[in-house]
């Protein structure tokens, strides 16, 4: 009886990998299901961790589940090409902007993640099983993106605690994922922030994913990701008059590097 279970789950694997490698279609879906499932177990383990270890919701549980969180790489066989850390090592409060591409950014993001650093992510994230527990537990800062006047009262409140907890904060600012190869225009939520909280705007750009991970066309392989922390920019003597000049500018310096680092002319 336990050989035929080893015959039939051998020729079950057997067969999963024939059509991973003649269907792109089966190879998304199984690595897509395979990466959902890891983060709902990861999640669990790490709420566990983070309990046991700090209590409750703090960013020092960021520590844990950025540990985590690095090992997912080794499982998709993906690598981090990044340069320009140092440029995180500013005194005090930032905020941070980056592109967004899909639901493999956690990776990118917790590869490179500085220490006292929460990010502002959408409502409904809270929602998500084990994924938004540890999210809360991480000390991520929900906000209710279809209510612009919950959205503004709670970045104020985000501006006030920067200052009293020396906290860096990441933001998304073009507002939702974007898996073309270029940006979104940018929300300014994060430069009122900065401008308000008179700190500076540090940028993040990653690569282009659209060579290993596309899911128009059901791709998802193996693929290096280059990550490129760019100069802090200073937002000090700046007023709101000056936000829409600021968030122009970080886009196009972001935009300029995001072609030029997945190659794009």
């Amino acid at each position: 009886m336990e050989l035929g279970w080893l015959v039939c789950g051998t020729a079950v694997l057997l067969l999963l990998h024939v059509l991973m490698e003649l269907s792109p279609a089966v190879n998304f879906a199984l690595r897509i299901g395979f990466y959902c499932l890891l983060c709902l177990v990861s999640s669990a383990l790490a709420a566990a961790a983070c309990l046991l270890v700090n209590g409750g919701r703090t960013v020092k549980n960021m520590r844990i589940i950025k540990a985590v969180v690095k090992t997912f790489k080794y499982f998709f066989d993906l690598r981090f090409e990044v340069k320009g850390l140092e440029n995180f090592e500013v005194e005090g409060p930032a905020v941070i902007v980056s592109n967004h591409q899909s639901i493999l950014d956690m990776m990118g993001l917790m590869e490179i993640l500085p220490d006292n650093c929460v990010q502002v992510g959408k409502k409904e994230l809270m929602y998500t099983g084990t994924v938004g527990l540890i999210i809360y537990l991480g000390g991520v800062i929900f906000i209710n993106r279809k209510s612009t006047s919950s959205a503004k009262m709670v970045m104020a409140e985000v501006a006030k605690t920067m200052a009293t907890e020396n906290l860096k904060v990441w933001v998304y600012p073009e507002g939702t994922r974007n898996c073309t190869g270029d940006l979104l225009p940018f929300k300014k939520g994060a430069f009122h922030l900065a401008v308000q909280a008179q700190v500076p705007v540090i940028p993040v750009v990653y690569s282009s994913f659209t060579t290993f991970y596309n899911p128009k066309t059901k791709l998802f392989t193996s693929g290096k990701i280059k990550v490129e922390i760019l100069p802090p920019i200073e937002t000090k003597g700046l007023t709101s008059d000056d936000v829409t000049d600021l968030t122009d500018r970080c886009f196009s310096t972001m935009r300029e590097t995001l072609f030029r680092l997945s190659g794009r002319p």
